[in-house]
Formats: structure tokens, C-alpha cells, sequence
């Protein structure tokens, strides 16, 4: 896993994609919050959603008309500073009615409309103010990298930074480019995160390919990764196959794909976590030696997960019999004096033990923006990678204050 907080370096724009953003008077701070993306006709789509079982409406709508239309979308329009959840019929009928606008503007049915949102829950959506808003966002949409930022832009909450990826390779004569744009930075937990993310590529791929394509990247990178332990009712993440490109996956450009897909969302994902809301240190936690990956992922979690655990790396402190605690209690059925613990290069617990190191070492490791602390379970040959954050006071600001 490679550090976090990296450039995303140059940005490459696929092909049968357009931008737009505005400001529809969500955020009272008069920042843009509605967004929208365009995509050529015959873009193909899969996406993969929040597990929480309370659900926005824009999620529930979103999965149904990916069903309805076998995997085909041809805009994205996406509010921030709401989430569109929990205020009953409310929240269905204003997202039906933005998706169908939108489409109407488009000249698109409203199915092939993907709606999105994110912000605070049990608000209704001032649909009011969103409506009016659409036809300026549909006539300044652009190719641009402009009119992409300001995209990103208006996707944002509390996130501190905007959040992009990009990768271009040759497949054949042709040139392939995945992009990827983010936003997310606190309810971070591995049920996907409390993040929308958007995947766009200009290759020629079916929903099938996608879906399958989408999964295995999401299982190996946003879901390794948490900052608090929550998980939002809004995630989504989506991938768009436009095929402008012409470049179409076969069995030797599906692994090229699959690779560019896989680093552009491990790039996502590390800038998530180290946006964080709060975040001082990122802490890349590896649990070692499992007897399965599903049981070294159990373990990563309770370990991020642990208040304790998370306010020791906040204070720097090499208190590594709270991570030996949280080992304990992570269900796994573990032998104590089994368990090693390093942090940073020391071994600071042999066989659920104390041993000789140096705590000053140690401290000053847990100081830097990015350390590593490496758990060894000595019960098999699976390893899971982990990206976690400190847990600080100006988290619990940012969240005691977000509604008001």
C-alpha cells in the first residue's frame, strides 16, 4: 500500500464526458452544490451502494433505474449540503422530480438519469431551489478540466481538498483513460465509506464487465480504509463506460483496465482517508498471518475502530496494549500469546506480551503523518492492508457544530 496524501498527478479526461456545477442555494455558505455530468449515448454503467440499511432516496432510485434500463446512463446530477434522507415521501418525490427535469433539459428519459446526494439527513431538499438551477447547469456544461474541477467542487461537504485520479494506457491502436473523483472525508468506514465516488471511462464495456470489474476493485480499496466507523446511508460508487475511445476490453486490455480501475481508486481512497475530518496521523495498519483475509480484514476493523486505540495514535502514544485489547475483542478467536505487534520498524508486544523498545522511538514514529503498525496473528498465511486515521478534537468540533 503506498503512502497517502500523493499528488494525484496529471489529470487525463476520457473521452463522451461533460461538466457543469452551480450554486442552488443548498449550502448556505453560497458555495456550489449541484453538479452534473453528461455522457455520450450507449455509456454503459454499474454501481456499487451503501450497506447501511437506512437508505437516501437517491440511492434507492438510483439502484432501481440501473435495473430498469440494464445498466445505461447517460447523466449524473448530484446536490451536496443535503442528503436527501429520511424525510419520508418528501425525498422521493423531490428526486424523481430533479432526475425527470434533468432528463427533460437533456432530452433523455428520466431512468437514464443518475441521481445523487450527500450532506445532512433529515432535511427536505429544497427541491424549490434546485429546479431553477437545472438550466443553467445543463447549458454550461464543458469538456474542460475547468468545468471537471468545479465539478468536483460542488460534490464537496466537509472535505478540505478536492479529490481526482486519472490513468491513461494503450491498448492496441487505441488509448484508454479512467478518471475518478471523489468526495469524502468523514463517516469513513468499510461498507463502502461515506463517499460518493464517480469512475469514468472512455472504453467500449458491457454492464457485466463493469459490475464484475467494480467489485473486486471497491473490495480491495475503499473498503480497506476508515476514519470513524460509520457508515453513511448515501454511498455510491459508479463507473461509466462511455467507449468513445474505441478501445474495447478483451482478454488481454480487461487486465489493463482492471489495473487502471484498481490505481485510480486506490488513489481515491487514499486521499479520503488522509482528508479526514480532524485527521493528523494516518496510520497504515497491516494484520499479518491470518487464517483468512475476511479474518484479517475483522481484526484491521476493531483495531481502526477503537476509540481508544484512535486517541492513542492522535496523542502519538505507543500504547500498544490498547491495540492488543482491540485484537482481543474483534471476535476472532485468537491465541493471545500468539500475537505480535510492531510499530513503525520495533516490536513493542512479542507473544501477547511486553518486550524492550524504545518508547521515544516508537513516539516519535506515531508522530509522523504517516505510520505503520504491523499486527502477527501466527495463524495462517493471509495478509489484509488497512488504511486508518487518529481520532482528534477537532473531529468531534467539526461533528458537534455540522448541522448548525
Amino acid at each position: 500500500m503506498t503512502l497517502p496524501r500523493r499528488s494525484p498527478g496529471k489529470i487525463y479526461l476520457p473521452q463522451g464526458f461533460s461538466f457543469s456545477a452551480a450554486c442552488a442555494g443548498i449550502k448556505a455558505s453560497g458555495r456550489l452544490d449541484l453538479g452534473l455530468v453528461e455522457a455520450a449515448p450507449r455509456t454503459t454503467a454499474a454501481a456499487v451502494f451503501t450497506k447501511n440499511r437506512v437508505v437516501a432516496a437517491p440511492v434507492e432510485i438510483g439502484r432501481a433505474a440501473l435495473a430498469a434500463t440494464k445498466g445505461r446512463v447517460r447523466a449524473v446530477i448530484v446536490n451536496s449540503g443535503n442528503a436527501n434522507c429520511a424525510t419520508g415521501n418528501h425525498a422521493y418525490r423531490s428526486c424523481q422530480r430533479i432526475c425527470g427535469a434533468t432528463g427533460q433539459l437533456l432530452g433523455l428519459p428520466s431512468e437514464e438519469v443518475f441521481p445523487s446526494s450527500t450532506g445532512i439527513i433529515g432535511v427536505p431538499l429544497p427541491t424549490e431551489k434546485i429546479l431553477p438551477t437545472l438550466a443553467t447547469l445543463v447549458s454550461e456544461r464543458g469538456t474542460t478540466r475547468k468545468h471537471l474541477d468545479q465539478f468536483v467542487r460542488a460534490i464537496m461537504t466537509t472535505d478540505k481538498r478536492p479529490k481526482l485520479a486519472s490513468v491513461r494506457f494503450r491498448s492496441g491502436k487505441e488509448t484508454i483513460t479512467v478518471l475518478g473523483v471523489a468526495k469524502g472525508s468523514g463517516m469513513i468506514h468499510p461498507q463502502l465509506a461515506t463517499m460518493l465516488v464517480y469512475l469514468f471511462a472512455d472504453a467500449v464495456a458491457t454492464p457485466a464487465d463493469l459490475k464484475r470489474l467494480l467489485r473486486g476493485t471497491c473490495e480491495q480499496t475503499f473498503n480497506c480504509i476508515s476514519v470513524d466507523g460509520d457508515t453513511s446511508t448515501n454511498d455510491t460508487v459508479l463507473l461509466l463506460a462511455s467507449g468513445q475511445s474505441g478501445g474495447r476490453l478483451n482478454d488481454g486490455s480487461r487486465k489493463q483496465f482492471a489495473d487502471a480501475l484498481g490505481e485510480v481508486c486506490q488513489s481515491l481512497a487514499e486521499q479520503i482517508v488522509s482528508d479526514g475530518e480532524g485527521v493528523q496521523h494516518v496510520i497504515r495498519l497491516s494484520v499479518e498471518q491470518a487464517s483468512s483475509r475476511e479474518e484479517a480484514l475483522r481484526v484491521a476493523r476493531a483495531v481502526a475502530h477503537s476509540l481508544l486505540v484512535k486517541t492513542a495514535w492522535a496523542g502519538a502514544d505507543p500504547n500498544w496494549g490498547r491495540i492488543l485489547a482491540a485484537v482481543g475483542a474483534s471476535g476472532v478467536a485468537i491465541k493471545p500469546d500468539t500475537v505480535n505487534i510492531f510499530i513503525g520498524s520495533q516490536l513493542v508486544c512479542r507473544n501477547g506480551a511486553s518486550c524492550p523498545f524504545a518508547e521515544r522511538k516508537a513516539h516519535r514514529h506515531l508522530a509522523k503523518p504517516v505510520s505503520d503498525v504491523r499486527i502477527i496473528l501466527q495463524r495462517g498465511h493471509a495478509n489484509t492492508k488497512f488504511l486508518t486515521t487518529d481520532l482528534t478534537a477537532d473531529y468531534v468540533r467539526i461533528n458537534a457544530d455540522y448541522s448548525t
